[in-house]
């Protein structure tokens, strides 16, 4: 350990420390090894930080980093392979770096003690080029399961997965009740080269209405079933006064206000409700009052419960097409937390004072009775403001609404947060599940109104427990690292786009790369790329801003229903405020860290779930026009082909450089476009072309492409991966290498 130094370590003194300590190195550790004052650790986060951004290191659970591409000094590995040599392979348990995760070998203490899907705490260290591992202690076997379907080949059953980069098939030594054609779960069994399968559950036929969100649900191993403890806790906690536990004073009655929740029409759960009016009170120089009613989860979910626990293991509802995987039971998601019109429900309700120009002048926060006046669909309130409809509100609320928005929407125009325009997919199924259309969801300004409201009240929460010294989950998004602008730029660079790098960096100035590109083919993928330079938001108790709303301080706190993080929030502005019963823990406000990266992996993994399931259904949608041409446009190129997507539908799907035609290929890295040696044909980013849909897969969610003319028809020899040949000052080559014959 070095010896403490009287100033601050250089960033070799930080790596070297890092690689030779037998303990995992936190910011604490470095600090102490080092005997930095209270200052200097301060200057040390900010070191830390630049480190991480510029790729030298990076974070593990709990904080400890680590060189970039490397694993934590101490870590959970799943077995993932065991070669005829004896060699035993494992890969991190939990790997979110965007490169790779590492493979590492397994020094067994007892050689063929492990197997394919053995978990282990190991201590790792780096050999030459390579990580080894050492086993430390067995853990219960994991979930480590295949999902896929059964095929039949002569008398032999194999298992194909489901993933779209799966490619081997495994032999199915036992299928159970399986039958050719069915989705089925099974587990890896034997050692190499005898690695077989065996079915543990038939999930029924993978093509049939609602089976593309239960794909998702077992391969991701998100929880469906309540246990009996947790219904029965549900339901006799939906039955409690709201008034219970509040004293004299009870809670505040707000049942004459006419609160409405505006809502998409297919809406399963109401957390939130608005209402508006003009403040006429001199002392506040006009503006507005707004009210901001959430559904008061915390009052019904209390720490420690059988509810609580399966809530924060659920972290979030995961929402499909055909069904809702909910954090709460029914009883209380659709039922009694949700604010349904003309029923008396417990609220958290945050009050707002809202300037002329829009800023957010006061708030507080209360507990209340109140009994929505409406629930109104997205489309009708706007049908109302324009006057398409009539509805009986349209004055009396909606109009108010509308009033103090403009004004909120002017500041959310003044502070210029980052505006990606990318239309989101919307899947509409019939009664019977079956797909009707696919087409992007319409935005709406009553949907900006919601938005903008919930962002006002987010601040407020933040700031409120902020002004109380309370804990804070917040919702953080830090700046883009210097590495992924370094990317952008290149990018930028390859449509004439200049992006100095030198600049202070903010989401306006994203905004106005977007306005140089203007309304052009490209625009979208222009858009794409920016929102691939972003972090990724998550939840922590140490506030680094939101960079992408262009907000100092920012929490959830509007969707308590089904995001955990938000009942964190409730619980805590409960204990603050002293609002009454299911506040914050002490437990909870020292472990806030560890709830905030177990919260942010839950939301990855509904987020992943949502997706796959939307690629499913575009697959099944397109899969009646297999054969067609359709017109696509390429979202990406690579050295082994580009992408491309059906316009105003979605779905990505591959055309094989191999198949585009007759001649080689140059892959020009810099400008991501591939070039025909000969014709100079190129396809780049952001080009639009017709192409025959080859392949649908509603089961992995994959298409394939041809090229119209024929001449991508895919060759029936198979073909070795294509070779690049790196040049100094030229883009590479793709040739095609011998096929087998």
């Amino acid at each position: 350990m070095p010896k403490p130094a009287p100033g601050l370590p250089t960033r070799e003194q930080i790596l070297d420390f890092i690689a030779t300590s037998s303990t995992p190195a936190g910011k604490r550790e470095i600090a102490k090894a080092f005997g930095l004052t209270a200052q200097q650790k301060i200057i040390l986060k900010a070191m830390l930080k630049d480190m991480a951004d510029e790729g030298l290191i990076d974070s593990a659970p709990g904080r400890a980093f680590h060189k970039m591409g490397g694993v934590p000094k101490v870590t959970v590995l799943r077995i993932v392979d065991a070669d005829d040599g004896g060699n035993v392979w494992a890969v991190p348990e939990n790997w979110h770096a965007e490169t790779p995760a590492p493979r590492l070998r397994v020094r067994e203490r007892k050689r063929g003690a492990l197997g394919v899907g053995d978990r282990i705490l190991a201590r790792t260290e780096e050999a030459g080029n390579g990580w080894i591992a050492h086993p430390m202690k067995a853990l219960a076997r994991g979930e480590e399961l295949i999902l896929g379907v059964l095929r039949q080949e002569g008398s032999k059953l194999w298992l194909q997965g489901v993933e779209k980069k799966e490619r081997r098939e495994f032999q199915v030594s036992d299928a159970g009740e399986g039958k050719p054609g069915d989705l089925v779960l099974a587990e890896k069994a034997g050692r190499p080269p005898r690695i077989t399968a065996r079915v543990t559950e038939v999930l029924g036929d993978p093509f049939a209405p609602r089976s593309f969100s239960l794909i998702a649900i077992h391969k991701l191993g998100i929880p469906t079933v309540f246990s009996p403890e947790t219904i029965e806790g549900a339901e006799k906690i939906a039955k409690t006064p709201l008034g219970e536990g509040f004293g004299e004073n009870g809670r505040e009655d707000l049942r004459h206000v006419p609160i409405v929740a505006i809502d998409p029409a297919d809406a399963r759960d109401h957390d939130d409700a608005v209402w508006a009016t003009s403040d006429d009170d001199p002392k506040n120089d006009g503006g507005w009052k707004a009210i901001v009613a959430i559904a008061d989860v915390s009052f019904y979910v209390r720490p420690g419960s059988d509810l609580d626990r399966e809530a924060r293991r659920r972290g979030n509802s995961v929402y499909f097409p055909d069904r809702v995987v909910p954090m709460l039971p029914e009883i209380l998601s659709a039922d009694v937390c949700s604010l349904k019109q003309g029923a008396d429900r417990a609220a958290l309700v945050c009050h707002m004072q809202i300037g002329k120009s829009g800023e957010l002048k006061s708030w507080r926060f209360t507990r209340a009775v109140v009994r929505i006046a409406a629930n109104i669909a997205y489309e009708d309130a706007q049908a109302a403001i324009d006057g398409q409809i009539d509805h009986p509100l349209t004055d009396t609320a909606l109009k108010p609404l509308w009033a103090c928005w403009r004004a909120l929407y002017k500041a959310r125009e003044k502070r210029s947060p980052l505006d990606l325009d990318l239309p989101e997919r919307r899947v509409v199924l019939d009664e019977k599940g079956r797909i009707m259309s696919v087409a992007p969801r319409e935005r709406l300004d009553a949907h900006k109104l919601i938005e903008d409201y919930m962002i006002a009240a987010n601040v407020a929460a933040a700031k409120a427990l902020e002004a109380k010294k309370a804990p804070v989950m917040y919702r953080v998004h830090e700046e883009p690292s210097r590495e992924k602008l370094v990317a952008l730029k290149d990018y930028l660079k390859t449509f004439g786009v200049e992006f100095a790098l030198g600049q202070v960096v903010r989401p306006a100035t994203f905004n106005h790369i977007l306005d140089k590109v203007g309304e052009v083919d490209f625009r979208q993928q222009v858009m794409e790329q920016v929102l691939r330079t972003q972090t990724q938001a998550y939840y922590a108790p140490a506030n680094h801003g939101h960079f992408g709303l262009a907000l100092g301080s920012y929490a959830h706190f509007t969707s308590p229903i089904r995001r955990y993080a938000d009942l964190i929030v409730h619980r805590a502005l409960v204990s603050a405020y002293k609002l009454g019963p299911g506040g914050l823990t002490e437990g909870e406000a020292a472990g806030m860290e560890r709830i905030g990266e177990g919260i942010s992996a839950l939301e990855r993994r509904a987020m992943e779930a949502e997706r796959d399931t939307i690629d499913r259904y575009v697959a099944a949608f397109l899969a009646e026009r297999v054969g067609q041409v359709v017109e696509t446009r390429i979202t990406g190129v690579t050295n082994f082909g580009f992408f491309a997507t059906v316009e105003g539908i979605g779905g990505d799907g591959l055309m094989p450089v191999r198949d585009i035609g007759g001649e080689y290929f140059r892959f020009d890295e810099a400008a991501r476009k591939l070039v025909g040696e000969h014709s100079g044909t190129e396809y780049a980013s952001g080009q639009r072309l017709p192409l025959r849909l080859a392949e649908a897969n509603p089961v992995s969610g994959a298409l394939r492409f041809e090229m119209v003319d024929g001449k991508g028809a895919a060759p029936e020899r198979d073909v070795k991966p294509a070779r690049v040949i790196k040049r100094r000052g030229r883009p590479a080559n793709i040739r095609h290498q011998g096929r087998k014959r």
